[in-house]
C-alpha cells in the first residue's frame, strides 16, 4: 500500500493511459474517487444515531424520511432539514453549536470501531496495485475525517489515496460538482478518466455533475438510474473489470449526449 502522494507511474505524470493487458479492464481508467461515509465504511449509522439523539435532546423524534434525507448532506442541510421535520426554528447560533454537537458524538461513536462496508478494502487494495490514482472526496469535515482514515490506514497497511478532499476544504458540497473537480485537478486527471464511488443520491449528482462516470452503491437511499450511471447493491465482488464497465457507460452517455 503506497504512501507517496505523487504520481505512482511514468505514464501517468505524462497523461498518457494505463494499459497493462488486464482482462476486462479499460485503459483509459486512471483514476477512482471514493465517497466515504456509507460507501467505504458503515458509519452513517453512527451519524444518524447521532441525529436522532439530538432530535430527542430538542423534544422531538426524527423521522426515518428526514433522516434519509440527510444521508450525503452537509450539516447546515442535515440540520434544516431535521428543523423541519421537528417544526423548529433555531439560530444560526443554534444551528451551529448543534452541529457541532454532532459531530462529537459521531466521534465518539466511531470509537467503537469502523466497519467496512462488504468488499472496499478489497477494491481499494485492486486499485492500489494498479496503479490507479485515487482520492477520498467526502462531505465529512477533516477532524472527523481523519478518524475513519486512520483506522483505513491501520486495517490496510498504508494510506490508499493520493489525495484527500473533506467538506470543509471545498467551496461548495455535493451535490455540487466543486468537491471531485478539485479532487481531479489535484490528481491531474480528466473527468473522463474517472470512476466515482458513491452511495448517496447527492454524492452521486456531484460525480455526474463533474463528468465522471458513476458506480452507485446506495444504502439507505432509493435512487433514480442516470446516463452514466451504474447501479449494484454493494462493492461485493466489484474489481477492476467492472469499474471498466462503469467508465465504458459513462464514456457511452457521454457520446449520446454529443450525438443529441
Amino acid at each position: 500500500m503506497r504512501k507517496n502522494h505523487g504520481p505512482s507511474h511514468p505514464s501517468q505524470a505524462q497523461g498518457e493511459p494505463l494499459d497493462r493487458g488486464h482482462r476486462g479492464r479499460s485503459r483509459f481508467l486512471r483514476a477512482v474517487l471514493f465517497d466515504m461515509d456509507g460507501t467505504l465504511v458503515q458509519t452513517e449509522e453512527y451519524w444518524g444515531e447521532a441525529m436522532f439523539e439530538l432530535a430527542d435532546r430538542l423534544g422531538g423524534r426524527m423521522s426515518d424520511e428526514a433522516r434519509a434525507q440527510t444521508v450525503g448532506t452537509s450539516m447546515r442541510t442535515s440540520m434544516r432539514v431535521l428543523y423541519a421535520d421537528l417544526g423548529l426554528v433555531r439560530s444560526e447560533a443554534q444551528l451551529l453549536a448543534d452541529s457541532r454537537w454532532v459531530e462529537l458524538r459521531t466521534a465518539e461513536l466511531m470509537a467503537a470501531g469502523i466497519p467496512w462496508r462488504p468488499g472496499a478494502a478489497d477494491l481499494l487494495r485492486a486499485v492500489d496495485a494498479a496503479g490507479l490514482r485515487s482520492a477520498l472526496v467526502t462531505t465529512t469535515p477533516r477532524h472527523i475525517a481523519d478518524i475513519v482514515l486512520r483506522s483505513i490506514r491501520a486495517d490496510l497497511g498504508g494510506d490508499p489515496f493520493d489525495v484527500t478532499i473533506c467538506g470543509d476544504e471545498v467551496p461548495a458540497r455535493k451535490p455540487d460538482p466543486a468537491p471531485y473537480l478539485q479532487a481531479m485537478d489535484a490528481l491531474g486527471v480528466e473527468p473522463d478518466q474517472c470512476v466515482v464511488v458513491e452511495d448517496s443520491d447527492v454524492g452521486i449528482a456531484a460525480g455526474l455533475a463533474a463528468g465522471a462516470a458513476v458506480l452507485g452503491v446506495p444504502m439507505m437511499q432509493e435512487v433514480a438510474p442516470a446516463p452514466g450511471l451504474v447501479l449494484r447493491d454493494g462493492l461485493d465482488g466489484v474489481g477492476l473489470p467492472e469499474l471498466a464497465e462503469v467508465l465504458a457507460a459513462g464514456r457511452a452517455a457521454r457520446a449520446e449526449r454529443r450525438a443529441g
